[in-house]
């Protein structure tokens, strides 16, 4: 019987295994919701007093700007029901979704 040459070129199953690792980043990109540009629990939204930071009101008032409700918004930024009726009025005051955005950070 003769040898069978059983050489394999790595270049090239390390370009198929690059172009598969590249395929799956793109679909798991897919999948994966988009990352907020603002973190509703981030701690900076709060003083130690627990009263709304300047980046905390933004946060609560970009959270209205995208449609959720004010029980959504006292979830998220884990504060009181009465306390995102407040923000409520206040961001309609401000002229709701057509505000002047304030820059966090």
């Amino acid at each position: 019987m003769p040898a069978i040459n059983t050489a394999i070129d790595t270049t090239l199953v390390l370009e198929l295994i690059t172009s598969i690792q590249a395929d799956l980043d793109r679909l798991r990109g897919m999948l994966q919701p988009p990352a907020q540009e603002f973190d509703p629990a981030d701690p900076r939204n709060k003083t130690c007093d627990g009263k709304l930071t300047a980046d905390g009101v933004e946060c609560c008032y970009r959270l209205f700007d995208a449609g959720h409700s004010r029980y959504s918004v006292a979830r998220a930024m884990k504060i009181s029901f009465a306390a995102a009726t407040h923000r409520l009025k206040a961001w309609r005051k401000a002229g709701g979704q057509q505000r002047q955005r304030v820059r966090l950070g």
